[in-house]
């Protein structure tokens, strides 16, 4: 007959077990709710959509008009997108509250790449400069990075598939359609992904405070620079895969800057240096 302490334990471990399972099931979920509802939202999220085939349907406030809004429906009328004329409280419905600036617009889901279609994708340019989203879960910082890399030249932009935001209404408005442009890839696993772009010929560059001034960052070759997650940072697993970290001086109060801000400082860094090269 089994001991009172070996039924606890299997008690404490099938308990264990069941946790794990519910926590998946609600990222999971979380997951799918966040991208179930496609829309874009505001002008000029909207145009980029538009433009790039990814319309399905044009919800315009009833009363809009002007110049923005005959583009708006020239380009549905082009890609044979239906229109429809509906009150502003089901714009703010749609948008979930967002400044929509009455221009809504059903989308089909963004198709991510996967790593390898990523690497092929970039495999012609001369030295392909790659950005690692490290959990970051705010989707204003997201669209914000997303815009930046657009304008700086980043070649292209890795996201984990879990516990981090993806391509969300609010994302692609914050990009300012910028989401069209950026390649995007979708990983299972970030540490993995790292490895194989260590064996494609990549540095890895990691953000903290102890580490190279960033204006001393050599930048030439394929790169790659991982930014951390708004609260935690870097996770450690990540930070045992950098080849070097880099830290942005600071001589204020507060010794942290938003991870939209540090990303931009640094992806800006990359393009100066290699603009005057």
């Amino acid at each position: 007959m089994k001991d009172k302490k070996q039924y606890r334990g299997n008690d404490r471990r099938t308990q264990q077990k069941n946790d794990r399972s519910k926590r998946q099931r609600k990222e999971q979920v979380e997951v799918a709710e966040s991208e179930e509802n496609n829309f874009a939202f505001g002008h000029h999220a909207s145009v980029e959509a538009l433009q790039a085939g990814r319309g399905n349907k044009l919800f315009l406030q009833e009363d809009a008009h002007g110049d923005k809004i005959d583009l708006l429906k020239k380009l549905a009328k082009e890609q044979a997108v239906p229109v429809k004329w509906v009150p502003k409280q089901k714009l703010d419905t749609l948008s979930d509250g967002g400044v929509h600036q009455g221009v809504v617009l059903g989308i089909t889901p963004y198709e991510y790449l996967t790593l390898e279609d990523l690497l092929t994708k970039v495999s012609s340019e001369e030295a392909p400069f790659l950005l690692i989203l490290d959990s970051l879960e705010d989707p204003h910082n997201f669209g914000s990075i997303l815009r930046t890399a657009d304008a700086s030249g980043v070649s292209g932009v890795i996201i984990p598939k879990h516990r981090s935001v993806g391509i969300t209404p609010v994302v692609t408005k914050a990009s300012t359609g910028a989401v069209e442009y950026v390649p995007i890839a979708r990983v299972t696993n970030l540490s993995q992904s790292i490895k194989q772009l260590k064996e494609a010929g990549y540095w890895i560059f990691g953000t903290d405070m102890d580490g190279t001034d960033y204006r001393q960052w050599k930048v030439a070759g394929l790169i790659a620079l991982i930014i951390g997650n708004e609260g935690k940072g870097m996770s450690a697993g990540l930070k045992k895969e950098v080849d070097e970290m880099l830290t942005i001086p600071m001589t204020g109060h507060v010794q942290s800057l938003n991870a939209g801000v540090a990303a931009g400082l640094l992806m800006y860094e990359v393009f100066r240096k290699r603009s005057e090269s």
